[in-house]
């Protein structure tokens, strides 16, 4: 499809105005451009979520790019000019806000520069938004491309959120006031042995359990390239563990929409597939963070 802006605006207008979705769905994370534009009807996005009971997000960042003398690693760019676009942001209804660091496993990456750099620009976004009255969503990304094993991802995992936390009190956040949004503890996907749901959610938990601190409301992962079924099951093989200091759920992109685009593929006659599609993958997303996901909700996928 052209991706033109009349047709990001079609596609995210069947995503929000897709029926009963904020009974699995709290809030939206919109792009500036989204921020902006308006829903078939003329509403603009923000009010046309918060009509259905949906808050409003805004991404601020503007992107991971390559850190100076280190060959193979990046760093989250936006902070210049970022106070005074999230108080325009605030004003158009944003209510939360998200900023992504990413950090790569290789021989010998990540390097403790990136993962303090990163960190840093995470904790000075927090605190902007914390000053403009947003919530902000901390999102530091260990990816899963790779042939590294559960134990390496578990062990960079952490060390990346042990230098968010120190940064984040370093930058006076008040942690009670943020989500976080941390990837799964996975291997990678070029690695031939590759963990059980049950593996995955007991080395998940513990990452957290040791790196997190359980003033932090909420941990709302990212599905991070994981099939839609995978990411909703190693989510309800954690809510199986039983109660954690923290709300375990579910901030997923591809995982959520992508089967919705699949649908759609840019025809206005398809818009009710699409939907539908997306009403069941977040049906099954809430389910799983409520711990009652089973495989059997699955088949109405087919």
């Amino acid at each position: 499809m052209p991706a033109t802006p009349e047709t990001r605006r079609a596609y995210r207008d069947l995503l929000v105005t897709t029926p009963e979705l904020a009974e699995s769905v709290s809030g939206v994370i919109l792009c500036d451009e989204t921020l902006r534009q308006s829903v078939a009807d003329g509403t603009p996005f923000p009010r046309a979520c918060a009509a259905r009971g949906i808050l409003p997000g805004i991404k601020v960042d503007t992107g991971a790019k390559p850190l100076a003398g280190r060959p193979g690693e990046k760093v989250t760019e936006g902070l210049d000019g970022l106070r005074e676009r999230l108080e325009e942001y605030a004003g158009m209804g944003a209510r939360f806000a998200k900023w992504q660091a990413v950090v790569t496993i290789a021989d010998g990456l990540p390097t403790r520069a990136c993962l303090v750099a990163n960190a840093h620009a995470l904790a000075r976004y927090a605190a902007l938004c914390q000053e403009a009255g947003i919530v902000p969503i901390v999102e530091p990304e260990v990816v899963m491309d790779g042939d590294h094993g559960i134990e390496r991802c578990a062990a960079v995992s952490s060390d990346t959120l042990h230098a968010v936390f120190a940064q984040l009190v370093e930058q006076g956040v008040a942690i009670e006031g943020i989500v976080l949004k941390p990837n799964m503890i996975v291997a990678g996907k070029g690695c031939p042995h590759q963990p059980s749901p049950e593996e995955v959610a007991a080395a998940t938990v513990g990452v957290l359990r040791r790196a997190v601190p359980a003033a932090v409301p909420g941990i709302a992962f990212l599905s991070g390239g994981q099939p839609p079924a995978v990411a909703a099951v190693h989510l309800q093989a954690m809510q199986a563990l039983g109660p954690q200091p923290w709300a375990l759920t579910f901030s997923f992109g591809r995982a959520l929409v992508d089967p919705a685009l699949a649908a759609w593929r840019g025809e206005p006659g398809n818009v009710g597939l699409a939907q539908d599609a997306l009403a069941h993958r977040a049906r099954c997303n809430a389910a799983a963070a409520a711990g009652r996901y089973s495989s059997e909700l699955e088949p109405a996928a087919a």
